[in-house]
């Protein structure tokens, strides 16, 4: 573990950068086993592959990831079923999926993980970002969430070659 590391425990507190950052963790609080569909965040240590961004709600965040604008199309595919599993999508799709384009603000900033997706073990857990929270610790479905301008501020700061996500 370094400084460029963000390391949240269970009490849903994030440290990055000399800074302690309040979180949201998922409903079903950090799990070792993580199952599709328990509701919660898995142990581990992750990587952030990229980020998607509401271009019609914000300017993009400034980061050194890949980022995408979220189109009206752009889905995630959550259904173990196909092999499409964990991976993003096109709608309308006829396998279960997450709409990317949210009518709430969840998804104004999404961070994808790499946690069970090169490759993908069906029922291992889809979709877990780190992304925009409800409301203070509001828990998620097994994400991580953050306030948009603490989400933004990590990511200015991230260095994808020597950060990493540690959940514990």
């Amino acid at each position: 573990m370094t400084a460029h590391d963000l390391i949240v425990d269970r009490r849903g507190l994030a440290r990055f950068r000399g800074r302690i950052i309040p979180c949201a963790i998922g409903k079903g609080g950090i799990v070792s086993d993580k199952r599709e569909g328990d509701g919660g965040t898995p142990v581990g240590i992750w990587r952030m592959e990229s980020v998607f961004y509401r271009a019609d709600r914000a300017p993009a965040p400034r980061t050194a990831l890949p980022v995408s604008a979220i189109g009206p199309r752009d889905g995630w595919c959550d259904d173990p079923a196909v092999a499409a599993y964990n991976q993003p999508i096109q709608l309308p799709a006829a396998c279960s999926h997450e709409r990317m384009r949210r009518g709430d603000r969840l998804y104004d900033i999404v961070v994808v993980l790499d946690h069970n997706r090169h490759p993908a073990t069906a029922g291992k857990g889809s979709a877990i970002f780190v992304h925009c929270w409800r409301y203070p610790r509001y828990p998620t479905a097994g994400c991580l969430a953050f306030t948009p301008a603490n989400l933004r501020w990590i990511l200015a700061r991230w260095n994808p070659a020597r950060s990493r996500v540690i959940v514990r």
